[in-house]
């Protein structure tokens, strides 16, 4: 019989008490009380204890990156800090900065202590995740970035030129391979050495203005298109005309070689082959376009003529066409600026006057229009250089710059300014760093632009010793 609590009473006495050590000592319970207790323990778990189900819910709350072992733990060698910068930068590696963006909006929800989260992240490409490779890896010194290639902005070398023409029309200036310019002044043609700095008056056409002039490859031919429609053939080194030819009804302003065969373009639309070895005056004639041909050079490897004209269109041929093979008519100006690229075949430049001041990149072997870019200025000229895959354009109205362009980027390497009108007329060294531009402002002006052949980062410096002060060419 379970005992009764103390203080109960019982007959009116006091139930005795049981004389036990302190330790021992503990109040008595009745036996209803004993059965709740054993029915509530069946329903009671103990806080400290987890509660178990049939599925698994992980606790976001209590992730941390102490289970991956990144978080710095003390050393006795004195090693601490080295191992909390390793961390952080492995930290940084996985899961990016710590940034207010990457906080979560919910409050006590830090992205440090949560690894896997349900949250659409930015992609990234998949060499940011090196910590070797990533710029955002703190305590780790980025690979060096090669830095830009540094271009002159002013010109080296000023020569006066009087009575250059200020005509969009014209092609007056030539480079040739013996390092030898030729510059028509009114009816005058002026070779100036690049190497000596001598100045050679090659001939005065009198009554006839100098509308062209072209050297052949080998640089010991000059040819000259003139005001009536003729073109001569001058030997440089002994300064003696050796031919003159006909067939144009009205100026020639435009020339181009390929090999023995002298192309020339006319005001009077037409394009004419000339082979100097021939007795003609010229093998073929080539009609398409509706205006001035102002534009024309041969590719590369002699297989293709590009001719741009005042009828704002653009005309491929070959070697024996007579009517262009590939036409193209998406500039709204005269194309004189033409250019094709000697490290990729087939792709041509093209650039459009003041109504236009785009400049285009077409595949004539695919026949494809591969790019264009709005220059905002009149593309008077366009070179491509054979060290490097870079151009060079000029202009005209209205900022009368010389522009650097890399390819197929067409981000701008430099912007050169100093000329006064319209840059009309630009040729290249024979070593292919140095360019030399025209303007109506009446000077040349010579620009160390693109690298040599063998050192890509070294400025050329063709003939700059040679060189200093201002001359006049004449």
């Amino acid at each position: 019989m379970e005992e009764d609590p103390p203080g109960s009473s019982q007959t009116g006495k006091t139930a005795p008490q049981l004389n036990l050590p302190p330790s021992m000592n503990r109040p008595t319970v009745s036996l209803e009380t004993r059965i709740n207790r054993l029915i509530d323990s069946n329903h009671y778990c103990s806080p400290s204890k987890p509660i178990y189900s049939d599925r698994f819910i992980p606790s976001r709350s209590g992730s941390n990156f102490a289970l991956f072992g990144l978080e710095p733990s003390p050393n006795k060698d004195g090693k601490e800090e080295a191992a909390g910068s390793y961390a952080g930068m492995l930290r940084a590696a996985l899961f990016g900065p710590e940034t207010p963006e990457k906080r979560d909006v919910v409050a006590g929800f830090s992205p440090s202590r949560n690894i896997f989260r349900y949250k659409t992240e930015t992609q990234r490409p998949v060499n940011s995740f090196s910590p070797f490779g990533s710029d955002e890896s703190p305590g780790v010194s980025p690979s060096p970035v090669k830095s830009p290639r540094k271009i002159v902005r002013s010109a080296y070398k000023v020569l006066d030129a009087p009575a250059l023409q200020d005509d969009f029309y014209l092609n007056l200036v030539d480079w040739s391979a013996q390092n030898v310019l030729a510059v028509g002044l009114g009816n005058c043609v002026y070779l100036w050495n690049a190497s000596s700095s001598k100045v050679t008056k090659l001939c005065d056409l009198g009554v006839d203005d100098v509308c062209s002039v072209g050297w052949s490859l080998r640089g010991t031919h000059l040819a000259i298109g003139t005001s009536s429609g003729t073109v001569e053939i001058w030997d440089a080194p002994r300064c003696k005309r050796i031919r003159t030819m006909e067939g144009h009804r009205l100026r020639v302003g435009a020339l181009a070689w390929s090999s023995s065969v002298l192309s020339s373009g006319s005001r009077d639309k037409s394009i004419l082959h000339r082979d100097i070895r021939s007795q003609e005056d010229h093998i073929s004639k080539l009609t398409g376009h509706k205006s001035e041909v102002c534009g024309l050079k041969w590719s590369c490897d002699n297989r293709e003529l590009a001719s741009g004209g005042n009828d704002n269109k653009l005309f491929v041929w070959n070697q024996h066409s007579t009517h262009p093979v590939l036409r193209y008519c998406e500039h709204t100006a005269a194309v004189k600026a033409i250019a094709w690229s000697p490290h990729l075949h087939g792709v041509l430049a093209s650039g459009g006057g003041t109504a236009d001041r785009c400049i285009r990149f077409w595949n004539t072997t695919t026949n494809t229009h591969l790019s264009c870019v709005d220059t905002n200025s009149q593309v008077c000229n366009l070179v491509w250089s054979k060290n490097v895959n870079e151009l060079v354009s000029t202009h005209g109205y209205s900022q009368n710059q010389i522009i650097v362009w890399k390819y197929p980027t067409m981000s701008k390497l430099a912007t050169l300014t100093g000329h006064t009108f319209r840059v009309l007329y630009l040729a290249v060294s024979p070593d292919g760093q140095t360019i030399v531009t025209g303007a109506g402002d009446e000077t040349l002006r010579f620009w160390n632009v693109f690298p040599s052949p063998k050192s890509q980062d070294r400025e050329g410096k063709i003939g700059a010793s040679s060189f200093g002060g201002r001359t006049t060419i004449r």
